[in-house]
């Protein structure tokens, strides 16, 4: 089959075109000029590496030209290794260029592990220029006097460069400085004491080196706040008022069962004797009776006992009788 002429070179040039675009689209070219442009001195084929390793090459490109413009003297295997370790080369050119206007020591390799271990090593290399204020939550303390206060401090730390990796975070920072706090109010004599000094939490608490195993470097400890708040130790003492006091009544109310069950015992116990009373009067009449069927008394030793049963009643009823009308007398007078 022939193929006219024009047709054959519309193939050519798209098959050209086609494989340029290919090839531009794998090998970053205007990269490579950027950085022959700022004078890093890098190989195409080292770009085309990058692409195979799965390195975006801008990521890592783009940061060199940026230290060396700076005058930091880094290589692309370093920035690239960091980029595989999973690590932001940007931000750790941007850490180690903050470092070198501000006149700190921080090499490469101190930076990346930063970065590796989690931490934003640019914040911390800002943090080391202009120190950070972290405020604490409220406090609260009892003194000895039993009076509560309630305490907000403001902690001015420097991040420790050489602490970043393995030290302790901000959280630390603020359980230490609380604990300091409720030591020192919780040591005075009166609470009046700690408000007339605030400054003695912070010479307190400065002094017991709160900052050691820190990521930071504590500058200052300000007491922003100091609020009286309750009178505890008179609040313990109405409580174990008031709890003594049901004590007390529960005793009382333990006697008072006792001795009603004691009275109850002893009434049973009245109404028993005189049961037992009863039931020896009711056998007079029969000894009586059986006195007179054997003849061991008369008829007439009967009725002689009758009648001085009757006048020992009579006698009685006139002495009760005389008894009212005096108390009746004496309550005339």
């Amino acid at each position: 089959m022939f193929m006219p002429p024009f047709v054959i070179l519309i193939l050519v040039i798209g098959g050209a075109v086609i494989l340029l675009s290919v090839l531009l689209s794998f090998i970053p070219v205007g990269l490579w000029i950027s950085a022959f442009a700022a004078d890093v001195k890098i190989g195409i084929f080292t770009l085309v590496g990058m692409r195979l390793r799965r390195v975006v090459p801008s990521r890592v490109v783009n940061p060199l030209i940026k230290a060396t413009k700076a005058g930091l003297k880094l290589t692309i295997d370093k920035l690239e290794a960091h980029y595989l370790a999973g690590g932001n080369v940007d931000r750790v050119v941007n850490a180690l260029i903050a470092a070198q206007r501000a006149n700190i020591p921080l090499e490469f390799e101190k930076a990346a592990a930063i970065d590796l271990a989690g931490r934003n090593v640019l914040e911390a290399v800002q943090m080391s220029v202009n120190p950070r204020v972290i405020e604490t939550p409220v406090v609260s303390a009892i003194a000895k006097d039993g009076i509560e206060l309630s305490a907000k401090a403001k902690v001015t730390v420097r991040a420790n460069i050489n602490r970043l990796v393995g030290g302790a975070g901000e959280q630390t920072i603020i359980a230490r400085v609380g604990e300091g706090v409720v030591t020192t109010v919780g040591s005075a004599e009166s609470h009046k004491e700690v408000l007339e000094n605030p400054d003695a939490i912070s010479k307190t608490v400065l002094e017991k080196g709160l900052d050691a195993g820190t990521a930071f470097e504590i500058l200052s400890i300000d007491i922003a706040d100091i609020d009286v708040g309750r009178n505890v130790g008179a609040q313990l003492q109405t409580d174990q008022a008031e709890a003594d006091k049901r004590i007390a009544q529960a005793k009382a109310e333990e006697r008072r069962a006792m001795a009603v069950a004691t009275e109850q015992e002893m009434k049973a116990r009245v109404q028993e004797m005189r049961a037992k009373v009863v039931e020896a009067e009711a056998e007079v009449p029969k000894a009586m009776a059986a006195a007179l069927r054997e003849g061991k008394i008369g008829v007439m030793d009967y009725y002689n006992m009758q009648n001085i049963i009757s006048d020992t009643q009579m006698r009685l009823s006139l002495s009760k009788a005389t008894q009212s009308d005096d108390e009746k007398q004496h309550d005339k007078k």
